[in-house]
């Protein structure tokens, strides 16, 4: 079992509970307080006590009223790899922070209690308590965006005295303009739009509990053009080219990850958490959630069918491993980006590739080889075509290059 520690005077109480299936189930458990009720004997009267100071007046008992409330939220029993450990950790501290909204919502009902607001705070070190606490996938981008608002305070002569500190009030759409502009002139296209995002949704969660009382992004906001595809991309060839290249103290393992993203579009995010589970080996198809729409769309599961190839490069699960194996145990982001960066300088491909830019180059070369926009969408999951059609465009862009690559016609002769 999980230790989870409540103190004397939590209410509700977090607990747990073992499930038939092996899983463990937190549960809140609210003490609501303690009802009396004469004790009685066996013709219904009520039982006197008979001596002492108490002699001729009832008897009590005290019965102590609770309730419970499911949450929803499992933990693994025995965790044994490093990401159910890993989510086992993320689950828990979710339960805790409901734990504690529940507990203000109870005093704010029973007693018109509730925390008291100090809204002189430091939004740079409130953002940075949001990160701490933050449970889902893109915690990077978010520590992006504050370090980018960070940088911004420091790279802007008229901001600099709020470097170290800022209060949510000396924060203006002046300011937020300024920094959508400088985020602009630091990223590329979605980017930008990207990292403000994450800001604006801290912006939020603080309007929402109290925290601040205006919202500066209000009316400021940074518009691209969805449909252009921004990012580099490899050829079928310079992937030819990059599988070919070795160099000394690569990881294999972020060699394969990378390689199977080329050839099935795969995230990041998406291809970290693969496990054996995910392969059906006798119909050679690949099924997963997409982690970035898993809970917010009903189109986040993926099928992708496998060739022997692929098949090889996956492999099977070794004797010390199970079918809940990570097939790839990768290290942290940065790091793998770093690594592919090296192995393409090292293959001498002049481009800057991302991880991204696998899915990427993945779209963009099936429609090249003459798949439909319908099947594309399919394979990267997008549940409709909206997101896909910017890769037609690139497409068109390449052709155009090809036809422009061809020596140019003289027709005077003709």
């Amino acid at each position: 079992m999980a230790k989870i520690e409540n103190k004397t005077k939590d209410n509700p109480r977090l607990e747990q509970r073992v499930m038939a299936d092996g899983r463990i189930s937190l549960y809140l458990e609210y003490y609501l307080g303690r009802q009396s009720d004469p004790v009685l004997d066996e013709t219904g009267e009520p039982v006197l006590y008979e001596s002492g100071k108490m002699a001729g007046t009832p008897k009590y008992k005290v019965k102590h009223i609770r309730s419970k409330e499911s949450l929803n939220l499992f933990l693994v029993a025995n965790p044994k790899t490093p990401f159910d450990r890993n989510q086992n950790r993320e689950t828990l501290q979710l339960a805790k922070k409901i734990r504690f909204e529940k507990e203000q919502e109870l005093l704010e009902k029973r007693e018109g209690f509730r925390l008291k607001k100090d809204r002189q705070i430091d939004f740079l070190q409130y953002f940075q308590t949001y990160i701490d606490n933050y449970t889902k996938k893109d915690v990077r981008m978010l520590r992006i965006a504050l370090q980018r608002f960070k940088d911004f305070l420091n790279d802007t002569p008229e901001y600099t005295r709020f470097a170290k500190g800022i209060k949510p009030e000396q924060m203006d759409k002046d300011m937020m303009i300024a920094f959508t502009e400088y985020l602009q002139s630091r990223s590329i296209g979605e980017g930008a739009k990207s990292i403000y995002q994450r800001f604006k949704k801290v912006i939020k969660y603080a309007i929402d509990h109290d925290d601040m009382t205006k919202n500066p992004c209000n009316g400021v906001s940074i518009k691209i053009d969805d449909q252009i595809l921004r990012k580099d991309v490899l050829s079928l060839d310079e992937e030819r080219k990059l599988i070919s290249t070795h160099y000394n103290g690569e990881n294999p393992n972020i060699r394969r990850a990378f390689i199977l993203c080329l050839y099935c579009g795969l995230r990041f995010c998406d291809v970290k958490d693969l496990t054996f589970a995910n392969v059906d080996y006798s119909n050679k198809l690949l099924k997963f959630e997409q982690n970035k729409t898993k809970g917010h769309s009903a189109n986040s599961g993926v099928v992708i069918p496998l060739n022997d190839g692929l098949l090889s490069l996956i492999g099977e699960p070794t004797d010390e491993q199970s079918k809940d194996s990570l097939i790839f145990p990768l290290p942290s982001y940065e790091m793998c980006s770093k690594a592919v960066k090296r192995w393409v300088k090292r293959a001498g491909i002049e481009k800057h590739i991302s991880w991204h830019c696998a899915r990427h180059s993945f779209a963009v070369n099936i429609l090249n080889e003459g798949a439909n926009i319908k099947t594309v969408a399919s394979l990267l999951g997008h549940s409709g075509l909206k997101h896909t059609e910017k890769y037609t465009r690139a497409v068109d862009e390449l052709k155009q290059k090809a036809i422009n690559s061809l020596p140019e016609l003289d027709i005077t002769n003709l």
